[in-house]
């Protein structure tokens, strides 16, 4: 096969290319802590542990860098026990978006700071939790930092 025509598969095949990036962004969402997130053998102990099905390091591996595709539905479903998102997650754009969504604000939320931010606006009025965002609009315009209303917006991992 030539290189033109392996470009063009891979062109022809996104929902292949996207897969290692989901599962490296389902890790790190996971492990957040880049110094403490469990290398390949490890992870694969865990979901061996946690669901019951196997895949091995290597494997696991291949997947998270694009090496191998050829990934089971049997494997794809061990892989979303794990993590905790439907199998669909791996397939479809619209419920990765909307699970991404949900793993964005779980993130968050993980810092004590921002959970109790949230936690202290609760029962506060339309006009004063408009204040409270505009304040935090322009903090965050102050530090430099995406605009929440950004689609390529991602909140950041506690301690980074």
């Amino acid at each position: 096969m030539s290189s033109t025509e392996s470009a063009r598969e891979e062109v022809d095949r996104p929902l292949l290319l996207q897969l290692e990036r989901r599962l490296r962004q389902l890790i790190e969402t996971l492990y957040p802590d880049e110094r403490t997130r469990p290398g390949y053998a490890r992870l694969a102990k865990e979901i061996r542990e946690n669901t019951g099905g196997a895949i091995s390091a290597t494997y696991l591996w291949e997947l998270a860098t694009g090496k191998k595709r050829n990934v089971t539905l049997e494997q794809l479903d061990i892989l979303a026990q794990f993590f905790g998102v439907p199998l669909e997650y791996f397939l479809s754009d619209e419920v990765c978006e909307r699970v991404n969504t949900q793993l964005a604000l779980a993130t968050a939320l993980r810092d004590t700071k921002i959970r109790n931010l949230a936690l202290r606006a609760e029962g506060l009025s339309s006009a004063s939790l408009d204040a409270l965002l505009t304040m935090v609009t322009e903090a965050r315009k102050l530090q430099n930092l995406s605009n929440i209303d950004d689609p390529d917006h991602t909140v950041p991992r506690p301690g980074g």
